[in-house]
């Protein structure tokens, strides 16, 4: 027999979570039917849950993980695909999460965040209705519903850049202590790797003693490392209120014991420093933003600049791929016939420059990998004629790691020009320095060093390969090539 239980967070639709008292608004009134034998099995949202079950009551299994990705709906009208997530500016965006608050006002501080309850036909409904540009959801539950969308704009935004619920897209199922037979039986359903990653969210979480009203996002992923190991790198993004910026950290690890709690102290003792990167700064930067909202000082200064190629013809081919956000705006300016062309993006940040031309990145490197992100590339791109726009110089890291070597075409775009820029004495008072690229490497120890004490970020393998020809180790290498990475390396140096 199945037996539907109304919860609090069910019933109470006209308030946030954050104004309803206490914890468990999903999972109390279904825990509390399990204790009083109306019930001899709970299935919950594991995210749901609080992190400690009451007396009496344990987790006897865990479902198989659907996606943990998030969805963002957005109404035809308000699509504006040049935009980050793909809405308009100044959009009207519904969530009562203060987890995707904190997130989204980080990323883009423009939109107007209204509070959307219901199930998740409900929310997108309304949606429909015109009562919000778009709205926020996890994509599993929308993928499990199998809901037909096609009159919305779906994005889907991966888990390491914008962080879930820890233990989102997981079921729980919930027993008395005492039915040990029932709790055999469930072990049959019990997926132990995903037992493993979500109980290192969810440690998290009860470390931070959170429940559904704290802003925090907890993913686990793991990884097999070249010895055929495990490796367990941990997503986390932590605000003190939904409307502060999240201090967003990731940290890797061999073992899942403790890694919880060496990547909640690293969040608690964060200590501002100042922070030097050679690159200049925009308006609206990232990096800059979420530095100064943890009271960091950042001064940027790109040490080269670049200057076009002069390129009579665009070499046809199947694909195009970009290394580099550069890489990108020098090929777009050549005006080249795009039509029915596929494109690759070495990172996120290389995708978002893509879209502004109006294109979209059929591939994503998602590592600093870049010998297994040119691998999962030319597997995609198999026989293929794949062009690569790039720097004179350039160090084709992607394209030497492609297995033919007749399927690569090279097309020199633009170079680079070093600006012979001297730090000065004022280089000492930086505590981290941020490298993001060999070439400003080079050009920084034309004139300058680094000190001892100073902490050094390198972007990618190739930078970090530049610094030691200088005598110099990377402390930290981001896990993305993107202001996100490279502020969560920062964070954790």
């Amino acid at each position: 027999e199945i037996k539907i239980i109304k919860t609090q967070g069910d019933k109470i639709q006209d308030l946030p979570l954050d104004k309803l008292e206490g914890k468990g608004f999903f999972t109390k009134e279904i825990e509390e039917a399990l204790l009083k034998r109306e019930i001899d099995l709970a299935v919950h949202s594991h995210k749901d849950l609080p992190t400690v079950s009451p007396p009496g009551l344990m987790i006897a299994a865990v479902s198989e993980r659907e996606d943990p990705s998030e969805l963002i709906l957005v109404r035809k009208e308000a699509v504006d695909e040049k935009m980050k997530f793909a809405f308009k500016r100044n959009a009207v965006v519904g969530t009562s999460s203060a987890r995707r608050k904190s997130q989204l006002l980080a990323f883009r501080s423009d939109v107007k965040i209204e509070d959307l309850r219901g199930n998740v036909p409900t929310r997108v409904q309304k949606l429909r209705d015109g009562k919000y540009d778009a709205v926020m959801l996890a994509a599993a539950g929308v993928e499990r519903l199998e809901l037909d969308l096609s009159d919305l704009h779906v994005e889907k935004v991966s888990p390491k850049e914008f962080v879930p619920a820890p233990a989102q897209g997981v079921l729980a199922l919930q027993v008395r202590d005492e039915d040990k037979e029932l709790f055999e039986l469930l072990q049959e359903l019990n997926d132990a790797e995903v037992a493993e990653s979500i109980s290192i969210e969810r440690k998290v979480l009860n470390l931070f003693d959170g429940g559904c009203q704290l802003p925090l996002g907890a993913y686990c992923e793991v990884k097999e490392n070249e010895e055929g190991g495990k490796v367990f790198g941990i997503f986390v993004s932590k605000a003190d209120a939904w409307d502060k910026f999240p201090k967003q950290l990731y940290f890797e690890s061999k073992k899942s014991e403790g890694l919880a709690e060496k990547i909640v102290e690293k969040i608690n003792t964060v200590k501002p420093a100042a922070v030097f990167i050679t690159r200049d700064l925009r308006k609206h930067d990232y990096f800059r933003d979420a530095l100064v909202a943890q009271d960091f000082t950042v001064h940027g200064q790109a040490l080269i600049e670049m200057k076009p190629v002069p390129v009579r013809t665009v070499p046809h081919a199947e694909w195009v791929f970009f290394s580099s956000k550069h890489a990108v705006r020098y090929f777009f300016a050549l005006k080249p016939d795009v039509k029915g062309v596929k494109f690759g993006a070495v990172a996120k940040a290389t995708a978002d420059e893509i879209r502004k031309f109006g294109q979209r990145a059929e591939f994503i490197g998602s590592t600093n990998d870049t010998k297994l992100t040119a691998k999962k590339f030319a597997a995609l791109a198999g026989g293929k004629k794949v062009l690569f726009p790039q720097a004179k110089g350039s160090l084709k890291t992607i394209q030497l790691q492609m297995p033919r070597k007749e399927n690569v075409i090279d097309l020199i775009v633009y170079e680079t020009i070093k600006r012979g820029w001297e730090l000065g004495a004022g280089s000492e008072e930086f505590g981290i320095m941020v490298f993001t690229s060999p070439s400003n490497v080079e050009a920084f120890f034309e004139k300058n060093k680094v000190s001892a004490g100073q902490k050094v970020v390198a972007m990618g393998d190739a930078t970090a390969n530049t610094l030691r020809k200088f005598g110099l180790r990377a402390d930290k290498m981001p896990e993305s090539f993107d202001d996100l990475g490279l502020v969560r390396a920062v964070l954790g140096v």
